[in-house]
């Protein structure tokens, strides 16, 4: 490391992205993620698995939401 470093031209928060602008990845387990994409092949529609996993979260997070009351 050198003694002193020149900061003059720096831009303090340049790379700074708030944590709700990040896109975090989610791994599936092999299992999981083998059975939706069976799933995904049986259907017509233009589906995708991030499509079907968001839809069975928000499920899920309205279900917890009924019982919690």
């Amino acid at each position: 490391m050198k003694k002193e470093y020149d900061f003059t031209n720096a831009e303090q928060g340049k790379f700074y992205r708030p944590l709700n602008e990040l896109d975090i990845p989610i791994y599936l387990d092999d299992d999981v993620k083998t059975f939706f994409m069976q799933k995904l092949k049986n259907v017509d529609k233009d589906f995708s698995l991030n499509g079907i996993i968001n839809s069975l979260l928000k499920q899920d997070i309205e279900i917890s939401k009924k019982l919690a009351v």
